[in-house]
């Protein structure tokens, strides 16, 4: 499903017969979930921020969750986790990278 080599993969909010999945705050989810796997583990208050490792996001109209290569070799059992989520429920799953947005030129 997912080669050894990706950094980066993403869940997306899209059926494999292209149908939107529900319900619609399933990425909030699912990353609320993982929000305590984040490196130098759980601390207090850590379960009000997204693990840096599995961010919800939207990217051309569709929610997705970018989960990152590093919580597979960190935390194997949440990866897999995220990665049954998606089998499970039947969702598309691309690897790719995540490239932060320039600011604004002003």
């Amino acid at each position: 499903m997912v080669s050894p080599t990706a950094k980066q993969v993403f869940i997306q909010g899209v059926t494999k017969d292209g149908r939107t999945f529900r319900p619609s705050d399933w990425a909030e989810r699912l990353a609320g979930v993982m929000s305590s796997f984040r490196p130098g583990g759980a601390q207090p208050g850590s379960h009000l921020s997204y693990s840096p490792w599995c961010v919800p996001n939207t990217i051309n109209n569709i929610k997705c969750v970018v989960v990152s290569a590093e919580l597979r070799e960190v935390e194997p059992m949440a990866w897999d986790f995220c990665m049954n989520f998606a089998r499970d429920n039947g969702l598309q799953v691309a690897e790719a990278c995540l490239i932060p947005e320039r600011p604004a030129k002003t």
